[in-house]
């Protein structure tokens, strides 16, 4: 959980958060429409191979003491594509994805409570309860969740475990090197395995993956790419929080979409269940 930072957002930096937590909650749309989910995967993974690979190239290496975080981050951000993949298999748009969103910032909260005996101010104790009740209503949405539905949401809150995983470490990681080439490695050594994975068990769908499918799929990997690197930008103002805060918008912008573009059910509820886990997560940051 990131610490209370020092400087306030500008209005330019809060719109660029915000640019990128919609890019964020549109590229996941996009994965989610794609007709076989894991061939789209799999040319997001290959946008992150290019693109990784080029700026890899560019960048240099990374110091030596960082490869144990650059091979961990890239191994946890492969287990997060593939309960995100699942999850989208499984679950509608508009509630997996803010169930995955937040339950990062809920789960990190909750382990420096317990596991690290840390003592969280008023505030931000309040805001775990608040993206409980949050997570709780999405969870719930419709009335208690159908046998059909748990599987849906034990990937999202298996997506939501990944978040909060791979963002310890990243943070332990780029408060002391390079960001931009932290983040090349970490792209290029994740990218190939999603691609690997949909050659070995959807061959034939490869091969025969039509242009809607290639487009969707390389163009979603390269609107994440951009929405990660927009919130790497907003990072160095040196008002750590409120980014991490703002870009968490993304789940009211995934519930919108699901919603409102992708005509799924119980459209004011999710949005509003949504908003609440905005508002603890907000709570917890500041």
């Amino acid at each position: 959980m990131a610490a209370a930072a020092s400087l306030a957002l500008t209005a330019p930096l809060v719109a660029i958060t915000l640019f990128a937590a919609l890019l964020h909650a549109t590229w996941n749309a996009m994965a989610h429409t794609v007709s076989d989910r894991l061939v789209g995967f799999g040319l997001i993974g290959l946008a992150y191979t290019v693109v990784g690979g080029a700026a890899a190239m560019v960048l240099g290496p990374p110091p030596a003491w960082v490869w144990p975080y650059v091979l961990a981050s890239a191994a946890l951000h492969v287990v997060y594509n593939l309960m995100l993949l699942a999850s989208f298999q499984l679950g509608e748009f508009s509630q997996v994805y803010p169930i995955a969103r937040g339950t990062a910032p809920w789960l990190v909260a909750l382990v420096e409570v317990t596991l690290l005996g840390r003592s969280l101010p008023t505030w931000q104790l309040v805001g775990v309860l608040v993206i409980s009740t949050g997570l709780v209503s999405l969870a719930l949405d419709g009335g208690r969740p159908s046998r059909r539905q748990l599987p849906a949401i034990g990937a999202a809150v298996a997506t939501g475990v990944c978040i909060a995983s791979y963002t310890v470490v990243d943070a332990q990681a780029v408060a002391a090197t390079d960001v931009l080439g932290y983040a090349a490695w970490m792209f290029l050594l994740q990218g190939p395995w999603l691609p690997l994975v949909a050659v070995a068990v959807r061959r034939r769908a490869v091969a025969t993956a039509g242009l809607s499918t290639v487009s969707r799929g390389l163009l979603g990997g390269v609107v994440s790419l951009v929405a990660y690197g927009l919130v790497l930008y907003a990072q160095t103002s040196g008002a750590t929080a409120a980014v991490a805060a703002l870009r968490e918008s993304s789940i009211v912008f995934g519930a919108i979409i699901g919603s409102l573009v992708l005509g799924e059910g119980f459209g004011r509820s999710r949005i509003a269940a949504a908003a609440v886990v905005v508002t603890g997560i907000a709570l917890i940051n500041f």
